[in-house]
């Protein structure tokens, strides 16, 4: 039971929503895009082109299940069935695993589209920090990519990395960022290591010469911001930034990133994490103005 109740502290809220003004009945197209990530997976659903439902939660050990799921779970927000759909896009780490996708497209060009759609057509520069990996992407007016680079397969300054470290510290990751500043005195250094294993090694160093937890979350939220940052100066900056995935909502991170920068990060009232499955719906609706649709 202790166990259980250790492996609850990485697991973040999973979430559905439908949107209250849209009715399902009144569209033309219904598209729909799943994101099936390393850590997490959405589905969003779109009635020509505008966010009608949409699901956010964590991804299994089975990609096309994680689909699934995924898709059962935006579709419990709604009473529209799912043989409702003219067109379908997977994208993310596992896109070739959506089982009911009529297309893949990679998660770079969606989450260039779904910042356009989230934040609107100023942003230029998208940031996403997914469960595996960090993802610097330049895009124009339209969303479209017009430059990017990627990190390697590494945990080190990720989501998976920040459920490890919620995890040893023993604070849910829901309180990380704002425990990360709730410190005495200067701030820490930055942990030496981005690297998780290591990183690791160092925080329980620390903790054994008496520093508090609070410390080495901030020593470790400094080491992921300034990891971030690296690559996004290696790729240029052009304002408006946005940022797009879950680490978007650690302030822990994110508020020690934005000085490195210099620039204000573009602010949404859309969760941050259904960017990519957006772009993906966004897709299919433009592949159905087109005659795409699936035939009825």
């Amino acid at each position: 039971m202790a166990e259980e109740k250790k492996q609850e502290l990485w697991r973040w809220t999973e979430s559905n929503w439908k949107n209250p003004d849209i009715d399902w009945k009144d569209a033309k197209f219904i598209t729909v895009g799943i994101d099936v990530g390393s850590v997490s997976s959405q589905a969003c659903i779109m009635a020509d082109g505008k966010i009608h439902a949409y699901a956010n939660m964590r991804t299994g050990s089975d990609s096309p299940n994680s689909a699934r799921n995924a898709l059962n779970y935006a579709l419990e927000a709604t009473d529209m069935p799912e043989d409702r759909m003219d067109y379908c896009v997977g994208t993310g780490y596992g896109r070739v695993n959506v089982p009911f996708a009529d297309r893949t497209i990679t998660e770079i060009a969606c989450h260039a589209r779904g910042a356009n759609f989230i934040y609107g057509p100023e942003v230029r520069t998208v940031l996403d920090v997914g469960g595996q990996d960090i993802k610097a992407i330049q895009c124009d007016e339209k969303g479209r990519v017009t430059n990017f680079l990627m990190n390697d397969k590494c945990a080190a300054g990720t989501g998976r990395g920040m459920e490890v470290f919620s995890d040893l510290l023993g604070v849910s990751i829901n309180e990380v960022g704002e425990r990360s500043f709730q410190y005495e005195g200067e701030e820490p250094e930055a942990v030496s290591s981005t690297c998780v294993v290591y990183a690791k090694s160092e925080a329980t160093g620390l903790l054994r010469k008496g520093w508090t937890t609070e410390q080495v979350l901030a020593a470790y939220c400094k080491a992921m911001a300034e990891r971030i940052f690296s690559l996004v100066e290696r790729v240029g900056v052009n304002p408006e930034f946005a940022v797009t995935g879950g680490m978007a909502k650690n302030r822990g991170v994110m508020d020690r990133l934005m000085p490195l920068i210099k620039l204000e990060r573009m602010k949404t009232e859309w969760d941050t994490q259904i960017a990519g499955a957006a772009g993906a719906a966004l897709f299919g609706y433009a592949l159905c103005q087109k005659g795409k649709g699936r035939k009825k």
